[in-house]
C-alpha cells in the first residue's frame, strides 16, 4: 500500500440497467468522481434510489460498471486482491441463527483465509473490540438486533481490513446499542482504518464522520466536510456572557453598553437533517423544472 493514496478512488463512475422487456435504461450512478482518504470516516448519503447502494456494490466487485473506473488503494476493485483489504457489514445481514457469536465469527476468519494458527487470537480481539465476549457463546438466534449488528461488525473485521464499509449500521437500532456502534467507529480509527458507511441517520452521521457525501439520482449532489457543509456562510451570530435580558435583542454597540462579554462571533450552522433535505428539495425542483421543459420541446 502508498502512502497517501486514497483508500477509494471513483472516476466518472457510471451504472445503466435493462428495465423490463424493452429493455429500458435505468441509469443508477451518473458521472460518479469521489475519493475516501485513507483513515477517515466517510459518510455516503442520499434518499432512496440514489445510488448509494449500487456504488457499494461496485465497490465490492459486486456489480460491473457501466463506465468509469472503481480503485481500492491503487488497485482496480475488480480484482479480488483489491478487496482482500475490505471489510463489510450489509444492511440487515442474515447469519445463521444456530452457530453461537464465536463460532460465526470464526467461519468468517476461515472464508477470510486468515491464517490457522492465527484465528483464535483473531476472533477473540474482535469479539472484545465489539463488546460481545460476555454473549459469544450464545446462538445468533437469541441477539439483539444490536448485538447482531455488533456481531457482524465482528465477522467484518476479523480479517484485519484496512477499509471497512458498513451500509446502515445502526438502522433498527435502539439508542445505546448506536452509541456503541458509533464509539466502535471511532476505536476503528484510532487504529489507522478507514470507514465508509451509508446511513439515512443524519444526526449520528453529523457527529462520527470526517467528510460526508450525498447523491440524487446518481449524480454526486454535494461532497466536504461536515462543518463544512452545515456552516451558514452568508450569516454571523453572537454569543453572549453576562447579558441582562434586555440587552440580548441589541445590536454589538449595545452588548458593550450593557456590560455583557462578546465570547465569540461564529457561523450559525444547519443541523446536516437541513442541509441534506434542502438540497435534496433543490434536487428535486431543478429535475422536475427540466421535466417541464424538454416535455414542453416535445409538444
Amino acid at each position: 500500500m502508498i502512502m497517501n493514496t486514497p483508500a477509494i478512488r471513483i472516476q466518472n463512475l457510471t451504472k445503466d440497467f435493462s428495465v423490463g422487456m424493452r429493455g429500458v435504461k435505468l441509469r443508477a450512478v451518473d458521472d460518479l468522481c469521489l475519493e475516501v482518504g485513507d483513515n477517515e470516516i466517510f459518510g455516503l448519503l442520499g434518499p432512496n434510489g440514489s445510488g448509494k447502494s449500487t456504488t457499494i456494490k461496485i465497490i465490492l466487485g459486486l456489480l460491473e460498471a457501466s463506465t468509469g473506473t472503481c480503485e481500492i488503494y491503487g488497485k482496480p476493485s475488480k480484482q479480488v486482491d483489491a478487496r482482500r483489504s475490505v471489510g463489510f457489514l450489509p444492511e440487515a445481514p442474515y447469519f445463521y441463527r444456530y452457530l453461537t457469536g464465536r463460532e460465526l465469527v470464526r467461519y468468517y476468519a476461515r472464508m477470510c483465509m486468515v491464517p490457522r494458527a492465527k484465528i483464535d487470537e483473531a476472533v477473540e480481539s474482535v469479539v472484545e473490540l465489539v463488546g460481545m465476549s460476555e454473549a459469544a457463546d450464545r446462538r445468533v438466534g437469541t441477539y439483539s438486533k444490536g448485538m447482531l449488528q455488533r456481531i457482524g461488525l465482528a465477522q467484518s473485521l476479523v480479517h484485519d481490513p484496512q477499509l471497512v464499509m458498513l451500509d446502515e449500521p445502526t438502522a433498527g437500532v435502539d439508542p445505546l446499542g448506536s452509541a456503541a456502534i458509533a464509539d466502535i467507529v471511532r476505536e476503528l480509527k484510532r487504529r489507522g482504518k478507514t470507514v465508509l458507511l451509508s446511513s439515512h441517520l443524519l444526526a449520528q452521521i453529523e457527529g462520527l464522520c470526517d467528510r460526508v457525501a450525498i447523491l440524487h439520482r446518481g449524480k454526486l449532489v454535494r461532497e466536504g466536510r461536515v462543518d463544512d457543509l452545515v456552516e451558514e456562510k452568508n450569516a454571523e451570530s453572537l454569543v453572549v456572557e453576562g447579558l441582562s435580558p434586555e440587552g440580548r435583542a441589541a445590536v454589538e454597540a449595545t452588548i458593550l453598553a450593557q456590560g455583557g462579554t462578546l465570547a465569540r462571533i461564529e457561523k450559525p450552522r444547519l443541523s446536516l437533517d437541513a442541509y441534506f433535505l434542502k438540497e435534496v428539495h433543490q434536487r428535486e425542483s431543478e429535475h422536475s423544472a427540466q421535466q417541464v421543459k424538454t416535455g414542453s420541446q416535445k409538444s
